[in-house]
Protein backbone atom coordinates (compact mmCIF):
# COMPACT_ATOMS: atom_id res chain seq x y z
CA UNK A 1 0.00 0.00 0.00
CA UNK A 2 1.04 3.55 -0.65
CA UNK A 3 2.73 5.49 2.13
CA UNK A 4 2.37 8.83 0.33
CA UNK A 5 1.02 11.66 2.47
CA UNK A 6 0.26 13.85 -0.55
CA UNK A 7 -3.21 14.08 -2.03
CA UNK A 8 -2.82 13.18 -5.68
CA UNK A 9 -5.33 13.87 -8.43
CA UNK A 10 -5.64 11.48 -11.36
CA UNK A 11 -6.07 12.66 -14.95
CA UNK A 12 -6.81 10.64 -18.08
CA UNK A 13 -6.25 12.65 -21.26
CA UNK A 14 -8.45 11.72 -24.22
CA UNK A 15 -6.91 13.57 -27.15
CA UNK A 16 -7.03 13.19 -30.91
CA UNK A 17 -3.88 12.77 -33.01
CA UNK A 18 -3.38 14.59 -36.31
CA UNK A 19 -0.69 14.22 -38.97
CA UNK A 20 0.99 17.35 -37.59
CA UNK A 21 3.37 16.07 -34.91
CA UNK A 22 4.36 19.55 -33.74
CA UNK A 23 0.73 20.61 -33.29
CA UNK A 24 -0.03 17.41 -31.37
CA UNK A 25 2.91 18.07 -29.06
CA UNK A 26 1.98 21.71 -28.51
CA UNK A 27 -1.59 20.78 -27.60
CA UNK A 28 -0.50 18.06 -25.20
CA UNK A 29 2.02 20.33 -23.49
CA UNK A 30 -0.66 22.98 -22.99
CA UNK A 31 -3.03 20.47 -21.41
CA UNK A 32 -0.35 19.13 -19.06
CA UNK A 33 0.89 22.60 -18.07
CA UNK A 34 -2.64 23.62 -17.07
CA UNK A 35 -3.10 20.68 -14.70
CA UNK A 36 -2.34 21.18 -10.99
CA UNK A 37 0.67 19.96 -9.07
CA UNK A 38 0.44 16.51 -7.47
CA UNK A 39 -1.20 15.16 -10.62
CA UNK A 40 -0.91 11.69 -12.12
CA UNK A 41 -1.44 12.11 -15.87
CA UNK A 42 -1.85 9.37 -18.48
CA UNK A 43 -1.87 10.11 -22.23
CA UNK A 44 -3.08 7.84 -25.05
CA UNK A 45 -0.73 5.42 -26.75
CA UNK A 46 1.57 7.15 -29.30
CA UNK A 47 -0.66 10.23 -29.09
CA UNK A 48 1.99 12.53 -30.58
CA UNK A 49 2.36 10.64 -33.86
CA UNK A 50 0.02 7.67 -34.07
CA UNK A 51 1.45 4.56 -35.71
CA UNK A 52 3.32 6.57 -38.34
CA UNK A 53 4.74 3.57 -40.14
CA UNK A 54 5.78 5.70 -43.14
CA UNK A 55 7.44 8.34 -40.89
CA UNK A 56 9.12 6.27 -38.21
CA UNK A 57 12.37 8.22 -37.90
CA UNK A 58 10.44 11.48 -37.80
CA UNK A 59 8.15 10.02 -35.12
CA UNK A 60 11.17 8.97 -33.03
CA UNK A 61 12.54 12.51 -33.09
CA UNK A 62 9.13 13.99 -32.26
CA UNK A 63 8.99 11.75 -29.20
CA UNK A 64 12.49 12.70 -28.05
CA UNK A 65 11.74 16.41 -28.45
CA UNK A 66 8.45 16.09 -26.56
CA UNK A 67 10.07 14.22 -23.68
CA UNK A 68 12.57 17.03 -23.17
CA UNK A 69 9.75 19.56 -23.08
CA UNK A 70 7.60 17.47 -20.76
CA UNK A 71 10.49 17.12 -18.32
CA UNK A 72 10.46 20.89 -17.94
CA UNK A 73 6.81 20.95 -16.82
CA UNK A 74 6.85 17.78 -14.72
CA UNK A 75 7.54 19.31 -11.29
CA UNK A 76 5.27 17.46 -8.84
CA UNK A 77 3.53 15.74 -11.77
CA UNK A 78 3.76 12.07 -12.72
CA UNK A 79 3.27 11.92 -16.50
CA UNK A 80 2.97 8.86 -18.72
CA UNK A 81 3.90 9.26 -22.41
CA UNK A 82 4.07 6.49 -25.01
CA UNK A 83 6.29 7.09 -28.04
CA UNK A 84 7.90 5.31 -30.97
CA UNK A 85 11.53 4.78 -29.95
CA UNK A 86 14.62 3.53 -31.75
CA UNK A 87 16.15 0.34 -30.39
CA UNK A 88 19.21 -1.00 -32.19
CA UNK A 89 18.30 -1.47 -35.84
CA UNK A 90 14.56 -1.44 -35.16
CA UNK A 91 11.78 0.31 -33.30
CA UNK A 92 9.81 -0.26 -30.09
CA UNK A 93 6.59 1.09 -28.66
CA UNK A 94 7.91 2.60 -25.43
CA UNK A 95 6.10 4.05 -22.43
CA UNK A 96 7.96 6.61 -20.33
CA UNK A 97 7.01 7.76 -16.84
CA UNK A 98 8.32 11.25 -16.04
CA UNK A 99 8.43 12.92 -12.63
CA UNK A 100 10.24 16.03 -11.43
CA UNK A 101 12.26 16.42 -14.59
CA UNK A 102 13.39 12.79 -14.87
CA UNK A 103 12.30 9.65 -16.67
CA UNK A 104 11.92 7.21 -13.78
CA UNK A 105 10.58 4.20 -15.65
CA UNK A 106 10.38 2.93 -19.23
CA UNK A 107 8.60 -0.13 -20.53
CA UNK A 108 8.40 -1.50 -24.08
CA UNK A 109 5.13 -2.98 -25.33
CA UNK A 110 5.27 -6.76 -25.04
CA UNK A 111 2.09 -7.78 -26.87
CA UNK A 112 1.94 -6.27 -30.35
CA UNK A 113 -1.46 -5.98 -32.03
CA UNK A 114 -1.50 -8.10 -35.22
CA UNK A 115 -4.63 -6.47 -36.69
CA UNK A 116 -2.73 -3.18 -36.68
CA UNK A 117 0.45 -4.75 -38.17
CA UNK A 118 2.45 -3.69 -35.10
CA UNK A 119 4.45 -6.91 -35.23
CA UNK A 120 5.73 -5.94 -38.69
CA UNK A 121 7.19 -2.63 -37.51
CA UNK A 122 8.09 -3.06 -33.84
CA UNK A 123 10.24 -5.33 -31.74
CA UNK A 124 8.32 -6.83 -28.82
CA UNK A 125 9.44 -5.84 -25.35
CA UNK A 126 10.73 -8.26 -22.73
CA UNK A 127 7.93 -9.55 -20.50
CA UNK A 128 10.43 -9.91 -17.64
CA UNK A 129 10.79 -6.11 -17.63
CA UNK A 130 7.10 -5.71 -16.84
CA UNK A 131 7.03 -5.01 -13.12
CA UNK A 132 5.59 -2.84 -10.39
CA UNK A 133 7.55 0.35 -9.74
CA UNK A 134 7.16 2.97 -7.03
CA UNK A 135 7.03 6.78 -7.07
CA UNK A 136 6.45 8.77 -3.89
CA UNK A 137 5.17 5.68 -2.11
CA UNK A 138 2.61 4.85 -4.82
CA UNK A 139 2.99 1.50 -6.58
CA UNK A 140 2.39 1.60 -10.32
CA UNK A 141 2.08 -0.89 -13.15
CA UNK A 142 1.64 -0.41 -16.89
CA UNK A 143 -0.39 -2.32 -19.47
CA UNK A 144 -0.42 -0.83 -22.96
CA UNK A 145 -3.57 -1.22 -25.07
CA UNK A 146 -3.66 -4.81 -26.50
CA UNK A 147 -1.84 -6.11 -23.39
CA UNK A 148 -5.15 -5.74 -21.54
CA UNK A 149 -6.37 -8.93 -23.20
CA UNK A 150 -3.70 -11.10 -21.57
CA UNK A 151 -4.89 -11.82 -18.04
CA UNK A 152 -1.62 -13.56 -17.18
CA UNK A 153 -0.07 -10.07 -17.34
CA UNK A 154 -2.61 -8.85 -14.78
CA UNK A 155 -1.08 -11.29 -12.30
CA UNK A 156 2.35 -9.67 -12.73
CA UNK A 157 0.88 -6.37 -11.55
CA UNK A 158 -1.04 -7.58 -8.52
CA UNK A 159 -0.16 -5.32 -5.62
CA UNK A 160 -0.02 -2.13 -7.71
CA UNK A 161 -2.06 0.80 -6.39
CA UNK A 162 -2.58 2.20 -9.89
CA UNK A 163 -2.32 0.53 -13.28
CA UNK A 164 -1.63 2.96 -16.13
CA UNK A 165 -3.24 2.05 -19.45
CA UNK A 166 -2.29 4.17 -22.47
CA UNK A 167 -4.28 2.91 -25.46
CA UNK A 168 -5.10 3.32 -29.13
CA UNK A 169 -8.16 1.06 -29.05
CA UNK A 170 -10.50 0.84 -32.04
CA UNK A 171 -14.21 1.69 -32.03
CA UNK A 172 -15.40 -1.78 -33.21
CA UNK A 173 -14.10 -3.23 -29.93
CA UNK A 174 -15.32 -0.42 -27.66
CA UNK A 175 -17.29 -2.73 -25.37
CA UNK A 176 -14.27 -5.00 -24.95
CA UNK A 177 -12.17 -2.05 -23.78
CA UNK A 178 -14.73 -0.96 -21.23
CA UNK A 179 -15.19 -4.48 -19.87
CA UNK A 180 -11.48 -5.27 -19.65
CA UNK A 181 -10.42 -2.04 -17.94
CA UNK A 182 -13.15 -2.39 -15.33
CA UNK A 183 -12.45 -6.08 -14.80
CA UNK A 184 -8.77 -5.29 -14.29
CA UNK A 185 -9.60 -2.78 -11.55
CA UNK A 186 -11.86 -5.29 -9.80
CA UNK A 187 -9.52 -8.27 -10.19
CA UNK A 188 -6.44 -6.40 -8.98
CA UNK A 189 -8.35 -4.25 -6.47
CA UNK A 190 -6.64 -1.09 -7.65
CA UNK A 191 -7.18 2.07 -9.64
CA UNK A 192 -6.94 1.85 -13.43
CA UNK A 193 -6.30 4.97 -15.51
CA UNK A 194 -7.44 4.18 -19.05
CA UNK A 195 -6.41 6.82 -21.60
CA UNK A 196 -7.59 6.19 -25.15
CA UNK A 197 -7.46 8.19 -28.35
CA UNK A 198 -10.27 10.56 -29.34
CA UNK A 199 -9.80 9.98 -33.08
CA UNK A 200 -13.01 9.21 -34.96
CA UNK A 201 -12.13 5.53 -35.51
CA UNK A 202 -11.17 4.97 -31.88
CA UNK A 203 -13.33 3.72 -28.99
CA UNK A 204 -12.68 6.65 -26.67
CA UNK A 205 -14.05 5.14 -23.38
CA UNK A 206 -11.18 6.68 -21.41
CA UNK A 207 -11.86 6.28 -17.71
CA UNK A 208 -10.59 6.42 -14.19
CA UNK A 209 -11.80 3.28 -12.47
CA UNK A 210 -11.65 2.75 -8.73
CA UNK A 211 -10.91 -0.58 -6.99
CA UNK A 212 -14.64 -1.29 -6.71
CA UNK A 213 -15.03 -1.09 -10.49
CA UNK A 214 -16.79 2.28 -10.56
CA UNK A 215 -15.74 4.27 -13.62
CA UNK A 216 -15.55 7.98 -14.24
CA UNK A 217 -15.75 8.13 -18.03
CA UNK A 218 -16.77 10.82 -20.55
CA UNK A 219 -16.47 10.19 -24.28
CA UNK A 220 -16.81 13.90 -25.05
CA UNK A 221 -14.17 15.16 -22.57
CA UNK A 222 -10.48 15.72 -23.31
CA UNK A 223 -9.63 15.63 -19.61
CA UNK A 224 -11.15 13.16 -17.14
CA UNK A 225 -10.24 13.55 -13.50
CA UNK A 226 -10.70 11.95 -10.11
CA UNK A 227 -9.09 11.97 -6.70
CA UNK A 228 -6.70 9.16 -5.81
CA UNK A 229 -7.82 7.71 -2.48
CA UNK A 230 -5.43 5.04 -1.16
CA UNK A 231 -7.92 4.27 1.62
CA UNK A 232 -10.29 2.96 -1.06
CA UNK A 233 -7.70 0.34 -2.02
CA UNK A 234 -7.23 -0.66 1.61
CA UNK A 235 -10.98 -0.90 2.17
CA UNK A 236 -11.68 -3.16 -0.80
CA UNK A 237 -8.71 -5.43 -0.07
CA UNK A 238 -9.89 -5.88 3.50
CA UNK A 239 -13.54 -6.31 2.48
CA UNK A 240 -12.79 -8.95 -0.14
CA UNK A 241 -9.62 -10.55 1.20
CA UNK A 242 -8.06 -12.57 -1.61
CA UNK A 243 -4.94 -13.38 0.41
CA UNK A 244 -2.63 -12.04 -2.30
CA UNK A 245 -1.82 -8.53 -1.15
CA UNK A 246 0.66 -7.53 1.47
CA UNK A 247 1.69 -4.20 2.99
Amino acid sequence: MTTSNLQWKIFSLQVATSDNFEANTAHLLKLIANLPKHSIIVTPEVCLTGFAYDRMDEAVQAGLDALEQIKKISDDKIITLTTIAKEGDGFVNRTHVIYNGEILHTQDKVKLFPLGDEHLYFKAGNEEAMKIFEIDGIKFGILVCFELRFTELWLKLRGADIILNPSLWGKPRKQHYEILTRALAVANQCYVIASNSANSDMARSSAIINPNGQANSHDDHEVIEALFDPKEIKRIRRYINMGIFHG
